[in-house]
């Protein structure tokens, strides 16, 4: 489907756009970027906030519910030597949480590593959260944990916890995803999530690994009051570099203050290259002369962590996280690296039938994509899931066969003003019969449902989005621009600014332009034949400009030939080889 182009609209007026880039020193061109998010903040000491980040915007974890509770536990436990076992989901949110939670502990709080239990459900074998496969192994092990932390899950899993309580194990929730409609779960013995609705932590929007770096912090503070820990113990800003990791991977809004503060603060902790993690994937990318932005943490770092556990298990990606040398490290990272070429060649193969899925389904649903097929992996449909999102602009899930007979686990992924998880739960309200479980959050949650019922899930689940949409709405994919660069535009002082404002992300999105281009060259680029490398001219000057995935497929023909202009959607790139720098634009759409 052709994309609609559209051009981001401003919800500040010009009087207000020049005090804006009077008062927080910016460039027209950095307002205006701002401006055109202006959408998300309500005020002008929020916009300032979000501008110049800084860690002392971030509120007391002390606001978080149940915190108070929670530390007192842990810090028991610690001074009673007992065996603590860290629980956390198999992502790189809950990958990362593992890492703060054992960094704390073992690091900084001077626990032994044999007091310490790593408790990670299989993606396919058990699934999401405090599963029931993970518990009866926790159960059936020699050594039962007394208590069990967990991180970026639990919220929603009362039954299990309940026999976790019953068997004498206390067990503290850490968690971001939405609240269930019974509400917390109540074996638990603290619940610690911005979402609930009980909670003063003015900051929903949170990853789980920051819940779990503002409950250490805490105990930290709780730690060195009670004389359990030195007065001199280090504060824990130096695991903020898994709290950046963790939150630009689980895509969080990043028109949140808090979230802009601690990814850029935790990349600076990155690149001061202190873990043998980043050496290690330093010298793979070949970055001497570059530091992580965030978006390596989400195209780079984040898909290989998160490869291993679609693929196969994560305590891989731990292990790679918490090595204490650089050979160690890099002898994961390459394990890690393995698992996400296997990971790109089934997402390809996936990709291929999803296409022709949903356009047979295109004219079978009005507002959403339901796909399956028996050869689908669990571990890659959240990718397929939002490629279709991306291609066909509608609410997409993806369903794959799963480890229980007659039931299938979905990704669901959407668009803009479609909140996914509350179109799930209508169904699942309606139709308990059919969805089995579920969770997450605004923009992507998880599922269960009856497989044999899969024709009548998707016609209630194209009933529910129906309601958050109106009847007017054209759903179709759109990609909005910050409008065009003058030819004078297109420098390394362009991108500079640009990068002042970083990080970027969901609801705070890595500014593209549009504008027309003579193609003077082009040509086919890497091993699956299917990118680009086209030389584009203006009036006065040539760049040189890469368009990803540009062809469906091998040997498709080129979408326009040498000689042609086009009007180009793109992002301002700065491209390092053989020692120089040079300007690069990233092709999104391009037609003529």
């Amino acid at each position: 489907m052709i994309p609609e182009i559209l051009t981001r609209k401003s919800h500040i007026d010009e009087t207000m756009l020049a005090k804006l880039s009077q008062t927080l020193s910016l460039s027209p061109l950095q307002a205006r970027i701002v401006a055109n998010r202006s959408g998300e903040f309500d005020s002008e000491h929020l916009l300032t906030q979000v501008v110049n980040t800084s860690l002392k915007n971030i509120p007391s974890p002390n606001l978080l519910q149940d915190s108070d509770k929670a530390v007192k536990r842990i810090a028991k436990a610690i001074r009673d030597g007992e065996v603590i076992g860290l629980l956390t989901d198999y992502d790189v949110d809950g990958i990362t949480s593992h890492a703060i939670l054992l960094h704390s502990l073992r690091d900084f709080f001077g626990i032994s590593e044999h007091k310490i239990q790593h408790l990670i459900g299989h993606r396919i074998e058990d699934g999401y959260g405090v599963s029931q496969g993970l518990v009866n192994r926790i159960l059936d092990s020699e050594v039962l944990p007394q208590l069990i932390i967990t991180a970026d899950c639990g919220s929603s899993d009362q039954l299990q916890i309940e026999q976790l309580k019953a068997k004498g194990i206390d067990v503290i929730v850490t968690d971001h995803h939405a609240i269930p409609q019974e509400g917390i779960p109540l074996s638990a013995l603290a619940t610690i999530n911005p979402t609930r609705e009980d909670c003063d932590y003015p900051d929903s929007t949170i990853a789980g690994c920051m819940v779990s770096w503002l409950l250490m912090s805490l105990l930290r503070n709780e730690l060195v009051s009670s004389n359990v820990i030195s007065q001199n113990t280090p504060k824990l800003s130096g695991l903020l570099d898994f709290v950046a990791l963790g939150t630009v991977a689980d895509a969080v809004s990043l028109s949140s203050p808090i979230n802009r503060a601690v990814v850029n603060v935790g990349l600076k902790v990155m690149n001061q290259l202190q873990r043998p993690c980043w050496q290690a994937i330093k010298k793979m990318l070949d970055r001497d002369f570059q530091v992580f932005t965030a978006e390596d943490l989400g195209f780079q770092i984040g898909p290989r962590i998160n490869a291993r556990s679609r693929m196969s298990d994560p305590y891989m990606a731990l292990h790679y996280l918490s090595a204490g040398t650089l050979n160690e490290s890099t002898k994961y990272l390459l394990e890690l690296d393995k698992d996400n070429q296997i990971r790109k060649e089934t997402e390809k193969e996936m990709l291929d039938i999803a296409y022709e899925l949903a356009k047979k389904q295109l004219n079978i649903l009005k507002w959403s994509l339901v796909i399956y097929h028996e050869q689908f992996h669990a571990g890659v449909q959240g990718i397929v899931a939002s490629r279709l999102m991306e291609k066909f602009g509608r609410p997409v899930i993806v369903f794959s066969p799963s480890n229980e007979s007659e039931k299938l686990t979905g990704s669901a992924r959407t668009i803009p003003g479609v909140h996914i998880r509350d179109a799930i739960e209508v169904v699942a309200n309606e139709c308990p019969e059919i969805v089995l479980g579920f969770g997450g959050h605004k923009g992507a949650a998880g599922l269960k449902i009856i497989g044999q019922l899969i024709d009548e899930f998707r016609v209630k689940f194209d009933l529910a989005i129906a309601q958050q949409l109106s009847v007017d709405d054209d759903l179709r994919p759109t990609i909005y621009t910050d409008g065009e660069l003058a030819e004078s535009e297109l420098s390394f002082q362009t991108i500079a600014e640009l990068k002042y404002l970083e990080p970027y992300g969901r609801e705070f999105e890595t500014p593209i332009f549009d504008g027309d281009f003579k193609v003077q060259s082009i040509r086919v680029i890497g091993s699956e034949g299917n990118h680009l490398m086209i030389q584009l001219a203006t009036d006065s000057y040539s760049f040189r400009a890469v368009w990803f995935r540009a062809l469906e497929k091998k040997n498709d023909p080129f979408p326009f030939v040498e000689g042609q202009f086009i009007h180009a959607v793109y992002q301002l790139k700065e491209n390092y080889y053989r020692g120089n720098f040079s300007i690069q634009l990233h092709i999104i759409h391009a037609s003529l």
